[in-house]
């Protein structure tokens, strides 16, 4: 399959199976909102060494949120419900709480709960209170500017993580003009974040490694200073690859992202540098989720 002169191969991205959660930060503006989030999904690109995988899925009018504040609506995910309540209780405590005019509440409405202010509220020292509203619970926590309202719990859904594409293209600059544009589009749809910064990878690793200690290290086959030391996957007209990974709450979200930002990717070409679309899979044995490259261009 050749799409404007790009190639397209034969494989697929194979996705996992993650525990995720929605959470609508507001506060005064959008500028604080924005603050609070960006710090509550930072050092979050990936549950291999950061616990969690986050991101900020958009910006929120004053109508779309429960207090009638400008908001952000931010995405997390983690390989177990554990591991979510933990990151949820650290990041939101040490990122939300602290961050002024802001209050926290739940993005999704599902039978799982994972607590938020119920855990949050403890801070208070014994003066928060709550009140329960259209049979929703919420904390009010007072702090120093006023007060912390957070709704008790938080809804947990079952996700996706680790879809994702490889953009081959003859040198930096194309790959990441080309990885820009897909991310641009794919920014656009609900439900999904790209969890590396500015959702681009260039360290795309494989399972495993020389050193004992590690469980990951570089994909050596796409690396193309390596194209002669070692099994490379890069002809010689290929200079730079680079990745992008899809989180989202839903196989069918994944699949829609992959698709926008394949076919941005594909529309800039082979006039912009693009040489071939790859993906990242381990033979189909450790993630429940495929996701092959040419039926989603089909």
């Amino acid at each position: 399959m050749i799409i404007n002169g790009v190639s397209i191969d034969e494989t697929f991205a194979e996705a996992f199976g993650m525990r995720g959660t929605r959470l609508i930060i507001t506060a005064h503006d959008l500028t604080w909102a924005r603050h609070a989030a960006v710090a509550l999904t930072g050092f979050a690109t990936s549950v291999i060494a950061c616990g969690a995988e986050a991101g900020i899925e958009r910006e929120l009018s004053p109508d779309e949120t429960p207090d009638g504040r400008p908001g952000v609506s931010a995405l997390l995910f983690a390989v177990s419900s554990k591991e979510l309540g933990k990151q949820l209780e650290r990041r939101v405590g040490q990122c939300v709480l602290t961050c002024p005019t802001t209050a926290v509440f739940a993005g999704l409405d599902a039978p799982e709960k994972l607590p938020l202010g119920k855990t949050l509220r403890f801070f208070g020292d014994g003066f928060q209170n709550s009140k329960v509203v259209a049979g929703r619970r919420y904390w009010r926590v007072p702090v120093m500017d006023g007060e912390f309202l957070a709704e008790e719990t938080t809804s947990m859904v079952k996700a996706v993580g680790g879809g994702n594409f490889l953009v081959l293209a003859q040198d930096q600059v194309s790959a990441l003009r080309a990885c820009e544009a897909a991310i641009g589009e794919m920014r656009k749809l609900p439900n999904v974040i790209m969890p590396f910064p500015g959702g681009v990878v260039r360290s795309g690793s494989k399972v495993g490694s020389k050193y004992k200690a590690l469980p990951a290290s570089t994909n050596d086959a796409f690396c193309p200073t390596l194209r002669g030391a070692t099994r490379s996957e890069l002809t010689s007209d290929i200079g730079s690859v680079m990745e992008i990974v899809i989180d989202g709450l839903t196989d069918t979200d994944v699949r829609a992202a992959m698709k926008s930002g394949l076919e941005a990717v594909c529309r800039v070409g082979a006039a912009g540098g693009v040489r071939r679309i790859s993906a990242g899979n381990y033979g189909g044995k450790l993630g429940q989720f495929h996701f092959h490259l040419r039926e989603i261009l089909a």
